[in-house]
């Protein structure tokens, strides 16, 4: 699934809610500008997938067409299959990963980043026989991990650990880097590329 396809998406599962969505909503929501938000927009209505009513306040209300909740089934399934694949994937690869730590003797790991990535890291390291010690995320210190309360970057060096895994789900060569310039020697970090 392309990025197009995955943003197609999102905008006809937001035009699809009770909520009527600005387009600086949705371009906030999608992280997008405000400038693609209306590009989509308009491709999507000439494709057929949404009519537009006049709504009070000078705003315009997108109402799916039959096409449309096609179109929006369609790429759902399609995501459904990218996730699936995704998640086989990661998991095949980490279980790999954490077989290979185990031969090494690395038995504490911590993780770097909290997202998906970082969800089927932990339900597979559930089953290897290596202990993680922390996760670290600046934005989501203090929140909860599953049973693991998240700190920040900077507790990294009162840590014992043998490898620290980045599992943030982007811009793990940022982290590479910052890690490398905290001190944290090259051959302790892991990354899944």
């Amino acid at each position: 699934m392309d990025k197009q396809e995955l943003r197609t998406l999102q905008i006809l599962e937001e035009v699809d809610k009770d909520h009527i969505p600005s387009q600086r909503e949705l371009a906030q929501k999608l992280n997008i500008s405000l400038g693609l938000v209306n590009s989509f927009l308009k491709r999507l209505s000439n494709k057929g997938f949404f009519k537009l009513a006049n709504i009070p306040k000078k705003r315009i209300k997108y109402i799916l067409t039959p096409k449309g909740i096609a179109e929006k089934t369609r790429l759902t399934y399609k995501y459904i299959q990218f996730s699936y694949h995704f998640y086989k994937d990661a998991r095949m690869r980490l279980q790999k990963l954490f077989q290979d730590f185990i031969k090494n003797n690395d038995q504490y790991i911590i993780f770097f980043g909290v997202g998906d990535f970082a969800e089927i890291a932990y339900l597979s390291l559930q089953e290897a026989s290596i202990e993680l010690v922390a996760i670290v995320d600046e934005e989501m210190a203090g929140n909860k991990f599953f049973n693991m309360v998240i700190e920040k970057p900077d507790t990294i060096a009162s840590k014992t650990f043998d490898k620290l895994l980045i599992t943030a789900d982007n811009s793990s060569e940022a982290i590479l880097n910052e890690l490398k310039n905290n001190g944290i020697p090259r051959d302790k970090i892991a990354v899944m590329l």
